[in-house]
């Protein structure tokens, strides 16, 4: 890359760790900077823009399909670009954070994506973020070695899954690197680092460079991630349209505009996804002043509740309308122990999976190894031979603002198992967190900052509907909190209790996976590098 060099370089304010050096070149800063320099003033103003909108649906506007953007979902004629290589067929995608050892299980796990999470599965110390980073180019390069799990190596041939990598949100900073005295954009630094060192790698090993983009809330945050796509491949000099992008469809705004979210990415788009957790989170953030949207124990709140089957089913007939890939949701659970816990573990995901195959998803998600045959076996069902099942356009769908907002249809008060529970999964969660992790394993399911979100703002939410009362909750959360310390003596169950208490049971629903919140519980400062 020949390029004038930036007046405001971007600083590490982090000490060198072990291979830093091998991402944190000065070339890659260089490109990083410079997508901070064309779009950091843009994307906060769009982050603006979020708070206004919230303002403006809790003041009672009505959320509906924009009209401004009628024409787009009216014209018949647009597609987006045809399915990249190693993209063509996506039937069981796993996921999971970009450490060695979830990465090598991955790439052998007879799976044909792997979605390398810095975000909802990934806790932000630096050594993650770099580490993750190493691990991903470590990948690209064939330098992590995979075994291919039982009865697939067939499958595999000797090649590993196609990588996708999910950089952070548009609303995260990165407080260990600084441009033009502010923290970069956490979006950019993920994409940016890796971008600028797999991109040709990838090309040249016949896949391309491919992200999952999340948390999205409108079609103007998908058309500033498409103009950072165009100058990204503009200064790689790598040919337009070469990068592809699954959208998380995992807030309730954004299921409002999955067609212009579509459209604005169109010929950078791989499809769209449907978050299962994250979605029930922004659905309580936006709507959790209103008892109408009170939503009962988590464990009720299925992918077959209608307001979330309305959800799904709109997702794959926009996808399919316009030629693009439905991916469905995460099965987060974990195989039991004995043949018995097992097979009710993979009962369960079986029956998940045969449901979205024939819905008319193209694949799904697994967090777990063990789960990639049953979620292969259910789309093989339906696909057979094809590699996906665009030609199924789900014409029968009708979805209308209604239908996305039927909460009412299961809402009710929480059980008190519900509540210890939620309880249980918050505390265990953030000591993890706290620790450097951004997924553990709880009762059988692995969780990350998505569940434990769902879980603390339901737990707000009832209080503040006073169908809990906190009397309740203290005492629940006294036993969890003994628990907690029993289980993890290395646990600062002090420190844990009370972020509970300021995220949880607070008046107003405080942010907790912020920038400000990294600065204070997890993120620390080092020694400036020059």
């Amino acid at each position: 890359m020949s390029l004038t060099a930036l007046t405001r370089p971007v600083r590490v304010l982090a000490a060198p760790g072990q291979r830093h050096d091998e991402i944190l070149t000065p070339a890659a800063l260089e490109f990083v900077g410079r997508l901070v320099d064309a779009f950091a003033v843009r994307r906060r103003e769009l982050m603006k823009e979020r708070r206004r909108q919230a303002l403006r649906l809790a003041a009672g506007s009505p959320l509906d399909f924009p009209v401004a953007t009628s024409a787009v979902r009216d014209d018949p004629t647009w597609r987006v670009a045809p399915p990249a290589p190693g993209l063509t067929d996506r039937r069981v995608e796993i996921t999971g954070p970009p450490d060695r050892r979830t990465a090598a299980g991955a790439l052998g796990s007879g799976a044909q994506v792997w979605v390398a999470d810095f975000e909802d599965a990934t806790a932000p110390l630096w050594d993650n973020i770099i580490g993750g980073q190493l691990n991903v180019l470590d990948a690209v390069e064939g330098r992590i070695g995979f075994a291919a799990q039982e009865g697939q190596g067939s499958r595999l041939g000797g090649r590993p899954a196609t990588v996708m990598v999910r950089p952070r949100g548009w609303h995260l900073d990165e407080e260990h690197l600084e441009f033009d005295g502010r923290p970069v954009p956490a979006a950019l630094v993920d994409f940016g680092l890796c971008f600028f060192h797999c991109a040709q790698r990838q090309i040249d090993a016949g896949r391309g460079p491919y992200f999952y983009l999340p948390k999205l809330e409108n079609r103007y945050e998908a058309r500033l991630w498409n103009d950072v796509f165009l100058l990204a491949q503009e200064l790689l000099g790598i040919p337009r349209g070469t990068v592809r992008a699954t959208v998380l469809i995992e807030t309730i705004t954004a299921a409002f505009e999955m067609e212009e979210i579509l459209y604005e990415l169109r010929e950078h788009s791989a499809g769209l996804n449907a978050g299962r957790w994250d979605y029930l989170f922004s659905l309580i953030k936006t709507f959790g002043h209103r008892s109408d949207f009170l939503l009962p124990d988590r464990a009720r709140v299925t992918a077959a509740t209608p307001f979330l089957r309305a959800c799904t089913d709109l997702l794959v007939r926009t996808c399919h309308r316009r030629g693009a890939h439905a991916i469905g949701g995460m099965a987060a659970q974990v195989p039991g122990e004995g043949p018995a816990a097992e097979e009710a573990v993979l009962a369960k995901v079986r029956l998940d999976k045969e449901r979205e195959a024939e819905d008319g998803f193209d694949g799904s998600w697994v967090a777990h190894p063990a789960l990639v045959p049953v979620c292969r076996a259910a789309f093989d069902g339906v696909l057979g031979g094809r590699p996906h099942q665009h030609d199924r356009t789900r014409d029968d769908v009708e979805a209308g603002p209604a239908d996305l907002l039927s909460v009412r249809r299961i809402s009710g008060p929480p059980t008190s198992e519900g509540v210890r529970t939620n309880i249980s999964v918050i505390l265990r969660y953030y000591a993890a967190w706290l620790r450097g992790q951004g997924t553990v394993t709880i009762d059988g399911l692995v969780e990350d900052a998505a569940t434990a979100e769902i879980a603390r703002v339901q737990i707000w939410q009832w209080l503040r509907h006073r169908v809990v009362d906190r009397e309740t909750v203290g005492v629940l959360l006294d036993d969890e909190v003994a628990a907690l310390g029993a289980e993890y003596p290395w646990a600062p169950v002090d420190d844990i209790r009370a972020l509970f208490e300021r995220t949880a049971m607070t008046g107003e629903l405080p942010q907790f996976f912020t920038p400000d919140a990294y600065s204070r519980h997890l993120v620390r400062r080092t020694e400036v590098r020059a």
